[in-house]
């Protein structure tokens, strides 16, 4: 797992992401967020579970929003043994907020913004920016990561039937 540079755009423009990028077939890097309710969350917080994980920029901007309401959505149909998570820089009171708002019951959202936890041991943090690139990671109950998506345009929605797929096919 080595540090590894990646460039993705906004609106075309250059933006490099850092941390640790990881790959389909290595165990999954622990992480610590925040809940909506201020309580540490980390990846073990989800033992036995299969995981998709999606990173996101804001709740507060459009695509990110979509992308939010979408995976809420699919992930009722998933059934119990698959939680995704949606993380975050949002401050949890927003998070909170923006849930609430939107009707959000069935993903869980989390935030980053402490020490970029996440963002590091993924490799999807924003340089410059503190922002978290789009991202979507698959992790199988035995914590491998079993896919990835980093969306390199990042105010593209990324491809949801791929990554929706590869998780049917995972708990079938």
């Amino acid at each position: 797992m080595a540090q590894e540079k990646t460039q993705i755009t906004m609106k075309g423009e250059p933006l490099m992401l850092s941390g640790t990028a990881v790959d389909i077939g290595q165990e999954a890097p622990d992480f610590e967020v925040l809940d909506n309710e201020l309580k540490t969350v980390t990846l073990s917080s989800f033992a036995g579970k299969t995981l998709i994980i999606c990173s996101v920029p804001s709740l507060d901007t459009s695509v990110c929003d979509t992308e939010t309401r979408k995976f809420n959505e699919k992930a009722a149909e998933l059934g119990e043994g698959v939680a995704v998570l949606v993380i975050s820089m949002d401050l949890p009171f927003a998070q909170k907020r923006w849930c609430g708002a939107a009707g959000i019951r069935n993903v869980k959202t989390l935030s980053d913004h402490r020490n970029a936890s996440f963002g590091k041991a993924y490799g999807v943090l924003i340089e410059g920016l503190r922002l978290l690139a789009r991202a979507i990671f698959i992790v199988d109950r035995q914590s491998i990561i079993r896919y990835k998506q980093i969306v390199p345009e990042i105010t593209s929605e990324p491809d949801y039937d791929d990554c929706l797929n590869s998780v049917r096919r995972l708990i079938k």
